[in-house]
């Protein structure tokens, strides 16, 4: 009977201390930790020299006119291109602005058999090309698009062979300077290295071809279009400051 009493009174006395207690517990701030903040994504900066290589396919336009009068008509000379380039580009807000260097080896063939002497046939063949130009672009972060245009230069042979057996009658050649407008999209995929397809068109001037064992002249007309896949390395670093 006395153990029960005792257990009775421990029994209420904690009772009566519970709510004080849940009191006190139910006052104290909650300490939540605060969610760490987010990482900005790092911006590509397209700024610095960069070397590269490319390479393709091109296709060249030529129309021969025998002492710049009479038609002989016109050929492609379509074939495979390889080169590398030399630029820098300057990265400002989301424009871009560069200039760079091309030199390309070719080899586009192609010819017809002359209008004006059915027994003959004329060709071209372009092995080399060089481009100087200048760019305009705008970058999405890690991709840039950009416009071109510049100066180029090919450097052709120019054959006069037999229809019937193919026999060589005529061979000259020349370096033929022009102009160049072209497009190209980049992108970044690593801090160093991006990769790109381009497009160009080259407006060649005409020009008099003269062939040492024959008579006359040839004025020839020349457009070249390229399509080419680039592969640049950009010294110094990727992201922007």
């Amino acid at each position: 009977m006395k153990n029960f009493l005792i257990l009775t009174a421990i029994i209420g006395a904690l009772s009566a201390a519970a709510p004080a207690f849940g009191t006190d517990l139910a006052g104290q701030p909650v300490k939540i930790k605060a969610p760490p903040l987010p990482v900005a994504a790092p911006i590509i900066d397209w700024s610095g020299l960069y070397l590269g290589v490319n390479g393709g396919w091109g296709t060249s336009h030529n129309c021969w006119d025998f002492n710049g009068v009479t038609a002989e008509g016109c050929h492609n000379s379509a074939g495979a291109t390889i080169g590398g380039q030399i630029g820098y580009r300057w990265h400002i807000f989301k424009t871009v602005y560069g200039i760079e260097g091309q030199g390309n080896w070719a080899d586009f063939s192609g010819s017809n058999v002359s209008t004006a002497f059915p027994a003959n046939t004329i060709g071209t063949k372009t092995d080399a090309f060089g481009l100087l130009t200048g760019h305009i672009g705008y970058a999405f972060d890690a991709v840039l698009l950009y416009a071109k245009g510049g100066a180029a230069v090919t450097s052709n042979t120019y054959h006069i062979n037999s229809l019937a057996n193919g026999t060589e009658l005529a061979k000259t050649n020349d370096v033929r300077w022009g102009g160049a407008l072209g497009a190209g999209a980049e992108v970044s995929i690593t801090p160093q290295w991006s990769a790109g397809v381009e497009y160009a068109h080259l407006f060649m001037q005409r020009g008099n071809v003269s062939f040492p064992t024959a008579v006359g002249t040839d004025r020839v007309h020349q457009d070249v279009d390229l399509i080419t896949a680039r592969l640049n390395y950009k010294f110094g670093p990727a992201f922007a400051k």
